[in-house]
Order: C-alpha cells, then sequence, then structure tokens
C-alpha cells in the first residue's frame, strides 16, 4: 500500500503540503521589524508560533463540529495568544444558530465572569475598511451574559442556555449568523475558585462521525490560515488599526483617549483596553502611576507578539487584590529589568521591548495612566520614601503565591 492506492490520498497531500507551505512561511515572520533582533526575542517569536501550531487542529478539528460542542482553553500558561491578559482564563466553543446547548457546572468565586454569543466573522471590521482580525477572532458580539446575572443555586450550581426558545433567566439568544461561545473568567486574589462547567447540546442522540477526507482537507486550510494569520497580524493589528494601542514609532506613553469603554464590542464585552509599546535601556526604568479606583483592573506584561510574559514564575501581571496602594492614594507600578525592591514590579524578563495592556472591568471608571522614565539608579529618588517594598524573602513568597495559584486554583494542573 502506498500513495495513489486511495482515490482521496493525492488531494490530502496536496492539502498538507500547502499546510506546510503556510508554516514555513509563517516562520518568516519572527524576523518582522516590529521584533527586536536579540536572541530572546527571535526565539520568543517561534515559541509563539509553536505555542499556536499546538492548537491550530484544536481549533480546525477537534472542536469545530458545531453539533458536537468542545470548550477549548485556547489561552492558558503554555499557549498564548490575541493580547491574553494573564490573569484571565479563555474559553470558546464553536456553536450554530439552529441547535440548543445548555451549559452547567459551579459558579465558583472568580471576580468576573462573562458569556458571550459571537456572530458572524466580516471581512472588514464594521463601518470601516480594517481587516477583520485573524481567526478565530473578528466576530462580532450578539449577546452576552455576566457572573452577577447568572442565577445559580445555594449551592454555586447553575444551568445556562444558549439558544432556543426565551427563557427568563440563564439564557442567550442565537441567530443565524452565531458561530462561537467565547466565555472569559478574570481573577483578582490567588484563592479565588473558577468557575467550572461544561457544554452539551441537548439534543445529542449519535456519536460524533469520524472526520472524511474533504473534512480533513478543510481543516488543513483553516489551520494554515490560522498560523500565518497569527504570526502576520500580532503586533501589526492592534498597532495599525487600535485606537488603544501604541506602537514602537511612541514608546513608553499610554494613548490619551481615556479607556473607559468606546460604546462599540468592547463596551458589549464589558471591558476597556488601553496598550502601551515600552522600550527600556539596560540602565533604564519606567513608572507607571494612576489613581486608586473602585472596580476591577488588570495590567499585563507581553511581548512583541502580545502574548502574555511568563506569568507562571515572574511578577508581569497585577490586580487590585494582589497591588499596593501608597500613602497618597496611588498605584505605581516598576516596570524593569531586574528587581528593584517594590512590591509592585512589573518583570521584562530581560526583554528590550514589549507592551503593557490596562483593562478595566466593566469599563466604566476613567482612568489616568501617568509614566515616566527614569535611570534605574534614580529610581528611589523618584518613587515615595514610603512606597511598598519587597524583600527577597517576601518575593519568594510573592512567586510561590503566584505559582501555585495559577497551576492550582485557576487551571487544576
Amino acid at each position: 500500500m502506498g500513495h495513489a492506492d486511495s482515490p482521496h490520498d493525492e488531494a490530502l497531500r496536496a492539502a498538507w503540503r500547502e499546510f506546510c507551505a503556510r508554516l514555513q512561511a509563517a516562520g518568516e515572520q519572527v524576523f518582522k521589524h516590529d521584533n527586536p533582533a536579540n536572541g530572546l526575542q527571535r526565539a520568543d517569536g517561534f515559541r509563539f508560533l509553536t505555542q499556536n501550531l499546538g492548537q491550530a487542529f484544536d481549533l480546525a478539528l477537534e472542536t469545530k463540529d458545531t453539533r458536537y460542542p468542545v470548550l477549548h482553553l485556547f489561552s492558558g500558561p503554555l499557549c498564548k495568544l490575541g493580547g491574553d491578559a494573564a490573569d484571565y482564563t479563555y474559553q470558546q466553543a464553536w456553536i450554530d444558530g439552529q441547535s440548543v446547548y445548555r451549559i452547567y457546572g459551579t459558579r465558583g468565586t472568580v471576580r468576573f465572569l462573562n458569556f458571550t454569543v459571537q456572530g458572524p466573522r466580516p471581512e472588514t471590521m464594521p463601518g470601516t475598511d480594517v481587516p477583520s482580525l485573524h481567526e478565530p477572532f473578528g466576530d462580532i458580539p450578539e449577546a452576552n451574559l455576566f457572573g452577577h446575572q447568572l442565577r445559580t443555586a445555594p449551592d454555586g450550581s447553575f444551568e445556562l442556555y444558549i439558544g432556543g426558545p426565551r427563557r427568563e433567566s440563564n439564557w442567550l439568544p442565537t441567530t443565524p449568523g452565531t458561530r462561537k461561545l467565547f466565555i472569559r473568567q478574570g481573577f483578582d486574589r490567588w484563592e479565588e475558585e473558577p468557575a467550572r462547567f461544561r457544554i452539551e447540546r441537548v439534543d445529542l442522540d449519535a456519536p460524533r462521525p469520524m472526520p472524511t477526507p474533504q473534512r480533513m482537507i478543510e481543516a488543513m486550510a483553516w489551520a494554515g490560515q490560522f498560523v500565518t494569520g497569527v504570526m502576520r497580524d500580532w503586533p501589526e493589528h492592534p498597532y495599525r488599526h487600535s485606537k488603544a494601542s501604541t506602537n514602537p514609532s511612541h514608546v513608553n506613553v499610554f494613548p490619551q483617549e481615556d479607556p473607559a469603554g468606546d460604546g462599540g464590542s468592547d463596551a458589549r464585552r464589558g471591558r476597556a483596553v488601553v496598550n502601551m509599546c515600552w522600550r527600556l535601556a539596560p540602565d533604564e526604568a519606567l513608572i507607571i502611576e494612576f489613581d486608586h479606583h473602585d472596580g476591577f483592573w488588570s495590567l499585563t506584561n507581553m511581548g512583541s507578539f502580545f502574548n502574555s510574559m511568563d506569568y507562571f514564575y515572574r511578577p508581569v501581571s497585577y490586580t487590585p487584590g494582589r497591588a499596593r496602594v501608597d500613602a497618597d492614594n496611588r498605584l505605581r507600578f516598576v516596570l524593569a529589568h531586574d528587581d528593584p525592591g517594590y512590591h509592585n514590579w512589573i518583570d521584562t524578563q530581560g526583554f528590550e521591548l514589549g507592551n503593557i495592556t490596562y483593562r478595566n472591568m466593566p469599563g466604566t471608571t476613567p482612568t489616568d495612566l501617568r509614566t515616566r522614565v527614569v535611570k534605574r539608579a534614580a529610581l528611589a529618588a523618584a518613587m515615595p520614601a514610603d512606597a511598598a517594598r519587597a524583600t527577597r524573602e517576601q518575593r519568594i513568597e510573592q512567586l510561590r503565591a503566584r505559582y501555585h495559584g495559577i497551576l492550582r486554583q485557576r487551571f487544576g494542573l
């Protein structure tokens, strides 16, 4: 038995070769201008690609049949994508507007929870000529439900229905164009329990069919477009098309637009987002400052491809429950290449250029984000004398709490 013994062989071989060619072309994007020409960041570019190569066929094939929905964790400590926030988990399930789905599980104690039904993915963003972000993004929110709107039993259990006849509570409508369910959980403290749930089609009555040659060919095409899109759109898409993002031509300053929601898709998702591109010399540090305010916010440090940094082992993210507020009611964070001894240290993991994103949930609180670059040796003079410090022993304890909180509580690894 060999090639051409099956009438499907030539089409399968051609599809696989096309996928491999796309993968090779995607790898060339590691050397793009926006990824600094140093060893750590070139290696991180290939890491970003290989992490997403690992999930390409999960998205394209294993979870793609909407009649047999599967919750897919597409961003986590071992795979970064889409400007992922280090203190969030992201799941999706491919669904359709004809089926009825049931999600059931427990609410947990996670601070932010959101279920969003996503509609069609247009070629360009509505009302513009801006191309949509690569798959599986770019689709338009149709309806959502937040954690505080979810009705639960006394033990925290719940059922949520997607599609079908209208229900008074715990229901999200679908449309003929519905294609995806997108679920976000935002954590504040390490001890918070995630919401845990499963999804099923309510009228499931037969095993999932095996992939046909044609289905496999389609999956290879989708996966090839996915890996090329991943490497093509990050960081160019947010740099060029997002009002909430700066780029390497204007570093170390957040955009002037107030990150308090834009009334569009971000508002429908219950968030406001603003990003700053930073660049630091070995002898520099960056101070980020804003007034303490109510609500849930997060800061995440990311690499050139908008991939969150190593939040397993490094202090690269903060939320209200883990940051320290100074006596003047301001929050100050120090972005530096080495530990400056301040509690609110944001590690660069040795990168010379990256991106840091501020998220505001639910996106209704105006925030004035102020920055200044100082020489590392002059940092103490630039910070308040009573700013919260961290000894080496305290830093080690912080890192242990981070590791175990993410490992055990958030991902159950």
